[in-house]
């Protein structure tokens, strides 16, 4: 953007340049070597740059924030150059990078982050490595100048981590949990970006850079498309749980027998005249089966004795049969 007519000319030093655009003399002379910025003006033995190059410098860095290499940034930058505009590649790149969800990022302090999860002083050194794990994850960002509040990206996130460990689940099960679903999540927004860019976007990011008309096309198709991704993820999610969720609560109320435990080995010493007559009878092979069997008969029978008898003092009178 030009200055309005009238207003003095900025000039800078390239140290005064690093200092005002955040990037360093050594990276300032790189861009300048690939071509990614004007060479300076030569004013006897200086160089001097103005506010053309200090936009330039703050353009390639809000672009690398974004993701694009060097070598994109370059043809975006000469595409501008000649003419061609950015205005629908930005609005691309805003929309892309602009926030995939409705909810708002907030805040929560230490405190409450112990009331929230149960923790007492004695917790402390637990509830500090949760704390560190929770900002490896993103869960939890550090605030500038405060150890004592954290910004939450998805406060929906960390309730449902709340809610976990209010019914039982170690706060460790929990990040790992979330680890690992993580690394799946990534791997269907992955294969959901291959199969729209193979079928949808193809068509208009095929260019490098893309057209105005393109970019601006394509930008609009993300608006249109972004909740799809959440929509099928959602419907499959709550088809696979109610799957799985019926199946696993019909496995723990199936009427099943208690697995029946091997009876237990027990040996009695038998004097050795009857073990040589047992084995005289049936065979060394044959012995145990042998005392075991005739041990269970002699049970029955005596089972059988008991019944008889306690039938007999029942009461119970037998039929007289007719005389004839």
């Amino acid at each position: 953007m030009e200055a309005p007519p009238g207003t003095p000319r900025v000039e800078y030093r390239i140290e005064d340049l690093a200092h005002h655009s955040g990037a360093t003399v050594r990276t300032i002379r790189a861009y300048q070597d690939r071509g990614l910025l004007p060479r300076p003006e030569r004013r006897g033995r200086s160089n001097v740059y103005g506010d053309a190059h200090l936009a330039r410098l703050r353009q390639i860095a809000d672009l690398l924030d974004r993701g694009y290499t060097l070598a994109s940034i370059k043809e975006l930058l000469e595409a501008w150059d000649a003419g061609r505009g950015l205005g629908g590649v930005l609005g691309l790149v805003a929309e892309v990078d602009g926030p995939w969800t409705d909810e708002k990022a907030d805040r929560i302090t230490r405190a409450e982050l112990e009331a929230a999860f149960g923790g007492t002083p004695d917790d402390a050194a637990v509830a500090d490595a949760a704390v560190a794990d929770a900002v490896a994850l993103g869960v939890l960002e550090p605030l500038p100048d405060t150890d004592d509040e954290f910004l939450v990206p998805s406060p929906q996130e960390l309730a449902v981590a709340a809610e976990l460990h209010a019914a039982g689940v170690p706060l460790s099960a929990i990040s790992g949990h979330l680890r690992e679903l993580r690394g799946q999540v990534e791997h269907i927004a992955a294969r959901f970006l291959e199969f729209t860019n193979e079928h949808v976007f193809a068509r208009y990011l095929g260019n490098h850079p893309p057209s105005e008309a393109d970019a601006a096309e394509a930008a609009s198709l993300i608006r249109r498309l972004r909740p799809l991704a959440q929509k099928s993820v959602d419907a499959e999610l709550a088809r696979a749980m109610r799957l799985f969720a019926t199946r696993n609560l019909r496995r723990h109320l199936a009427a099943e027998e208690p697995p029946r435990q091997p009876a237990e080995l027990q040996y009695v010493a038998l004097p050795a005249s009857t073990m040589d007559a047992v084995q005289a009878l049936v065979g060394q092979e044959n012995v145990a089966a042998f005392i075991t069997a005739a041990a269970e008969r002699e049970l029955h029978a005596r089972t059988l004795d008991a019944l008889t008898a306690s039938g007999g003092d029942s009461g119970i009178v037998a039929q007289k049969p007719p005389s004839t």
